[in-house]
């Protein structure tokens, strides 16, 4: 998108004007960054339910009997295995195991089902086009919004529109029939609360979000909100905690690789950069993503220069916020793995001052999904 092309909107952008919503540009939408104040939004989220349009995700389809191994060409993980109605997290790599991508994939009766990353739909599209476009049909869900409903209560809050809902469990889904609409629910998130994702017809997107902002349990939650609750989970943020030059390995990421797909397995290699990530599960990377947590009050953002005692630098902060749940400076980095065992103590540079921040290990705050 061109920096003069007009921000688009999603199917909720007039209810969030009347909710009066702080709109702000993110990925070429006109997205609500908060409606009460993000530690507001986040707390509720929290403690009880928390309504979040992630409409500008992209939704796709991956139709035909290759669907699944061809999908296992393009990322690490175990599709062909993923039975029906269950959902893994996955990335796309490239040829020097960097992340192009982390997505979601759902198996579903007819399709596999795919949710991508805003600022990157157009290039994952072009992407799977180019490569495995000749192997199944791809098709893009441009007519669904997506909503994100997620916190302690959430459940009890959806069990109002479609009780069997409660029948899902983390990293399932299923078809449901919510206040008039046809949807797909999965029980999934990224603020590591319990909750679902559900994708829904765009002509009747507005009407499910007052259903369920109707719930007492419910108040809508923006973007600021929704990147404080993931950095607290220790969940990455695509073009901040990855990115095309940093392998899942060193991002911490290889629980998402399979035993079939590693070295050994049945199905292993066959990705672009397999022979690069192959050869860090083996011996190791030299850089590791970290949590880090401030031992003083100043909180650490994003970019802040990271050193040792003596000054020396090691790298920078890639998300970094005061968290409203630990009410404490948390901060997410790569560093030398010679300085990344918990209990240990960086700097972080910040007005030219030494600030000290002690490795630990993620998430910051317990994740609380709902396995059943």
């Amino acid at each position: 998108m061109s920096a003069t092309a007009p921000l688009l909107k999603t199917p909720l952008h007039a209810l969030h004007l009347e909710l009066g919503a702080r709109m702000v540009p993110f990925a070429g939408y006109d997205m609500p960054v908060q409606y009460r104040g993000i530690i507001a939004e986040h707390k509720q989220c929290r403690e009880s339910a928390a309504l979040f349009d992630v409409s500008h995700m992209g939704q796709l389809r991956l139709v035909g009997e290759d669907a699944a191994r061809a999908l296992e060409s393009l990322v690490p993980v175990d599709v062909v295995d993923l039975a029906v109605g269950k959902q893994r997290y996955a990335f796309f790599t490239n040829s020097n195991g960097g992340l192009l991508d982390d997505l979601m994939i759902t198996r579903r009766s007819g399709d596999l089902f795919l949710v991508v990353n805003a600022a990157c739909k157009d290039a994952d599209l072009a992407h799977l086009r180019t490569h495995i476009g000749h192997r199944c049909s791809i098709l893009p869900l441009p007519d669904h919004a997506l909503l994100a409903l997620q916190g302690p209560k959430a459940a009890t809050a959806l069990a109002r529109l479609n009780g069997d809902t409660k029948g899902l469990t983390f990293m399932t889904g299923g078809h449901f029939h919510l206040a008039g609409a046809e949807c797909f629910v999965t029980r999934s998130g990224y603020t590591g609360e319990d909750g679902f994702e559900i994708s829904v017809p765009a002509a009747q997107a507005e009407a499910l979000a007052r259903a369920l902002l109707e719930q007492p349990e419910v108040e809508a939650a923006g973007l600021g909100a929704r990147d404080t609750l993931r950095l607290e989970a220790g969940l990455c943020l695509y073009g901040h905690d990855i990115n095309d030059h940093t392998t899942p390995v060193e991002a911490g990421l290889t629980w998402a690789i399979q035993k079939v797909r590693r070295p050994g397995g049945a199905r292993a290699g066959g990705y672009p950069g397999a022979q690069v990530i192959d050869n860090q599960l083996a011996h190791g990377a030299h850089n590791k993503r970290v949590g880090l947590i401030g031992l003083e009050r100043a909180p650490v953002r994003e970019g802040t220069k990271l050193v040792d005692h003596a000054g020396h630098g090691l790298g920078h902060v890639t998300s970094g916020t005061t968290g409203p749940t630990v009410n404490q400076p948390i901060s997410m980095a790569y560093l030398p793995v010679n300085h990344a065992a918990p209990g240990g103590t960086v700097y972080a540079v910040v007005r030219e001052k030494k600030l000290p921040m002690r490795v630990c290990a993620m998430p910051f705050t317990p994740h609380r999904y709902h396995r059943g």
